[in-house]
């Protein structure tokens, strides 16, 4: 006897100050305390600088901040560590500035789109229960930083 089973999809919803993202567990590697990056002065606003995770160097971003508003560090903040897409060797990961610990929800075929204004870096925003959530365009965040000369080719 076959067993049906829905396919069900587990995400994150990582808040930031001012929306929630929302994606895939897969695409998070680990989340970590908030550490400050170390930076220079004339990098550009959205990038906090390099954290240390696991004996590496990760670029830390503030996605508020790139999609033109104010980067917050509050007292629940926290670090999300993203598996990148790209598949390119010098940029493995990417750190996300968050502000809280993400919560874990179940995503399925029944999702539903919003129509609200999205930045450039987001794909869309879609209803999750009680909120709206917009998922980020991971591959807009890696262009972004080797745009800026952030991630040595």
């Amino acid at each position: 006897m076959l067993e049906h089973r829905s396919s069900h999809l587990t995400g994150l919803l990582l808040p930031l100050a001012d929306r929630t993202l929302i994606l895939p567990n897969v695409a998070v590697a680990e989340l970590i305390d908030y550490q400050p990056g170390t930076f220079d002065l004339d990098s550009p606003p959205w990038y906090l600088g390099q954290v240390n995770w696991r004996d590496r160097q990760i670029p830390l971003l503030s996605f508020e901040s790139a999609c033109g508003g104010k980067t917050v560090i509050g007292e629940r903040a926290r670090i999300v560590i993203l598996n990148t897409l790209s598949g390119r060797a010098n940029l493995r990961f990417i750190a996300l500035l968050v502000q809280g610990i993400p919560r874990s929800c179940k995503l399925d075929s029944q999702l539903s789109y919003v129509d609200v204004p999205l930045c450039a870096l987001e794909q869309a925003a879609v209803q999750v229960v009680d909120q709206v959530a917009k998922i980020p365009d991971l591959l807009a965040l890696e262009a972004l930083l080797l745009g800026a000369g952030l991630v040595v080719e």
